[in-house]
């Protein structure tokens, strides 16, 4: 066997294991009830509290009440006090779990040691990083952006809130901190290249904090979902692929143990094998922005 048949046995049997793992991947979705199986008591073995960052609206708020709705304290930040105390309000009377409200703007650097002062004193077991900014609902080219000052933003407002979360104090052997990325953030996207890109370093920064704290019991996962209806994205009508923020949630947490990384839902997994697939001279044609741009103008408008 000469060297270029060899070459391509190797690539050949390469192409298979890739595909075989993938296949694996798809069917461990399909039964994680069975695979991932988390006990009532999962998330409250962690510890006495949740902290959710963005907990006012979309995922953040879905996040909130269901950790609440499975005996959590919950301890939700955002900008924005009425709406976090609406949301409190709501929490509280719909599963009878403490609430504690903190305003802050993750933009600005000072908030922090503020933060980490209002969550001194709490068991905390459950960190769900999600707070986040997409500049324009309509996907536009870098340059074409009404406030490049949010675009600035979108890269600040991803310093997790670490102490006193799970992984300040690894001596205690649990907890759990779900970062939010974006399905997006799987291919060099143009028309959301900032909010792509920052997506980009929220996964390698939770790849490698799990790998320096999985020996310690810690679960440490990045969630990238591709369409939920919130208002981030316009309150996009749900459908076949794009879900509301409280069945994502719901479906994303069952995968709480099946890697550093998921889609949250297996809708959301095929599309990014799907999109992972196309070649990137397809998607950064300016034929495809202008199909993608059109795209979400029609359904953010209907």
């Amino acid at each position: 066997m000469d060297v270029m048949e060899l070459f391509f046995v190797w690539l050949g049997a390469a192409v298979v294991v890739f595909y075989v793992i993938k296949i694996v991947s798809f069917v461990k979705m399909f039964y994680s009830g069975v695979l991932f199986l988390q006990p009532a008591s999962f998330f409250t073995s962690m510890g006495e509290w949740a902290v959710v960052t963005g907990g006012s609206d979309g995922i953040g708020r879905a996040y909130s009440f269901e950790l609440a709705g499975r005996g959590l304290n919950i301890v939700i930040l955002s900008r924005t006090k009425d709406k976090l105390d609406q949301v409190a309000l709501e929490i509280g009377q719909t599963t009878g779990q403490k609430v504690k409200v903190i305003v802050a703007d993750f933009t600005e650097d000072d908030e922090y040691e503020q933060i980490q002062e209002e969550l001194k004193g709490l068991n905390i077991g459950v960190l769900v990083n999600n707070v986040g900014i997409l500049p324009s609902h309509i996907p536009s080219k870098f340059l074409q952006i009404r406030n490049l000052t949010q675009v600035r933003h979108s890269w600040s407002t991803f310093r997790p809130v670490l102490p006193p979360s799970p992984v300040h104090t690894p001596h205690v052997g649990k907890g759990v901190i779900v970062n939010i990325s974006s399905g997006v953030a799987c291919v060099p996207s143009p028309m959301y290249t900032m909010y792509c890109a920052s997506k980009v370093f929220v996964e390698r920064f939770s790849q490698g904090l799990q790998a320096e704290y999985k020996e310690k019991g810690i679960v440490i996962q990045t969630v990238a979902p591709f369409g939920v209806s919130t208002p981030m994205t316009g309150y996009l009508k749900p459908n076949l692929v794009t879900m509301t923020a409280e069945d994502f949630v719901r479906t994303s947490l069952k995968y709480l143990k099946a890697g550093d990384k998921t889609y949250g839902s297996i809708c959301h997994t095929i599309m990014g094998w799907i999109l992972q697939s196309v070649p990137l001279q397809i998607i950064h044609s300016e034929r495809m922005q202008d199909c993608l741009r059109e795209y979400v103008n029609k359904r953010v408008g209907s």
